[in-house]
């Protein structure tokens, strides 16, 4: 474009603005008119300092680009691939999760058999309220015996 399109363009915008910076005036008050005066100017500073040819080829550019991403087959590969490969995380995640869930309730199920105190089908006897000892507690870790312990004292108070 030459310098009398810019120029032009420059005073629409101009006019424009001034328009509204009259409309706020009268009916916003002082503060909003001189905001939008202040949005006035914009465009003059603009032409008179190179930026407004600058901000119009910034433009094209994204415009051209946003064209090129709607329209290109390859880019909508790429996005449909991308998708694919959140859900696959996603789920990937959720199975982990389940697989987890179970290989802890059977480490539930076998720690309160062990503890239940039958072995080879005999079952001893077991006074109420009682905490269970830490002597067969060798392979376990800290955090097991203490799991072991709240459970205990939920049983003794009748919480199961």
């Amino acid at each position: 474009m030459e310098g009398t399109t810019w120029a032009a363009l420059t005073a629409a915008l101009t006019v424009a603005g001034a328009i509204w910076t009259w409309i706020a005036f009268r009916r916003r008050g002082a503060a909003n008119g001189l905001r939008a005066l202040g949005f006035t100017l914009l465009p003059a500073a603009a032409w008179l300092t190179g930026t407004l040819e600058m901000v119009v080829e910034i433009a094209g550019s994204v415009t051209d680009w946003a064209t090129g991403l709607v329209f290109n087959i390859f880019t909508w590969t790429g996005i449909g691939l991308a998708g694919l490969a959140a859900v696959l995380f996603v789920v990937s995640g959720f199975i982990r999760d389940r697989q987890l869930g179970r290989a802890r309730a059977g480490k539930a199920a076998g720690k309160a058999a062990g503890r239940t105190g039958t072995s080879a089908g005999v079952a001893s006897p077991k006074k109420r309220g009682a905490l269970p000892s830490s002597s067969g507690a060798a392979g376990r870790s800290p955090i097991d015996d203490e799991m072991a312990d709240i459970e205990a004292l939920l049983k003794k108070r009748g919480i199961e």
